[in-house]
């Protein structure tokens, strides 16, 4: 029997999601899952590089997850920033983009340093380009853009009516091509908040697998449920 080929995405996003209640079936603090929970970014960043996936975006932390206890918070841009100054040498080496979207407003001075610092050493690389989104809010990247085109529309004297091609252009992601596949874990079904205009035409892949549980086989599984898929972006 010849096995069926696999389509490979430019761009897969994914929702990390189960964490905490992966740490909680094991009797450990939520950190524990979030720690974790890294290990599975970096299989499945080797397995899209493996893959020739060219762009790698995941959903770190959302602009509501600051509503979450101030522990916790701290615990995770903790480990965002020793995650970071960990892998920059191996992203150096694979020849990986490393890039972070969203509101930096609201991080440290040093979390931003330590992002800043990592996405200028890497910003020549051409191979595969990972995307995190930290501090992110579909509805804000919407907004941010409109105010935008506004904005420039205004300072030109010219009526600030806004086309879907000029918000399109002004989005935080406007140089990464839109999701082709969009994975979610811990079987929840829905994409709070994330990349909301983005992922207008996105094919959606909801697994029971906590995040920490998804690793290549995982990945691969996706990947092949999205072979299966036929994408008419609204056409015939």
């Amino acid at each position: 029997m010849t096995k069926e080929k696999t389509t490979i995405p430019q761009h897969v996003t994914i929702i990390m999601d189960g964490n905490g209640r992966w740490a909680k079936l094991r009797g450990q603090e939520r950190l524990f899952g979030h720690k974790e929970g890294v290990e599975s970014v970096r299989a499945c960043t080797e397995f899209a590089v493996e893959k020739g996936i060219k762009y790698l975006s995941v959903f770190a932390f959302s602009e509501e997850n600051w509503e979450r206890p101030a522990e916790e918070i701290e615990g995770l841009m903790q480990l965002m920033l020793k995650a970071i100054a960990m892998e920059t040498p191996l992203f150096q080496k694979n020849g990986i983009r490393f890039r972070v979207i969203g509101d930096f407003s609201r991080l440290s001075q040093k979390l931003r340093n330590e992002i800043d610092e990592c996405m200028k050493l890497t910003e020549t690389n051409t191979g595969l380009q990972l995307i995190v989104f930290l501090s992110y809010s579909g509805k804000w990247d919407i907004v941010q853009a409109a105010n935008k085109v506004v904005e420039e529309k205004m300072r030109k004297g010219e009526q600030p009516t806004i086309t879907a091609e000029e918000i399109d252009s002004n989005l935080s992601t406007s140089d990464i091509p839109h999701p082709d596949l969009l994975i979610r874990t811990s079987g929840e079904q829905r994409i709070s908040n994330y990349m909301l205009w983005q992922t207008a035409y996105t094919e959606y892949y909801f697994t029971e697998v906590l995040w920490p549980d998804f690793r290549k086989m995982e990945f691969q599984q996706a990947l092949d449920a999205y072979s299966k898929r036929e994408r008419r972006f609204g056409k015939v």
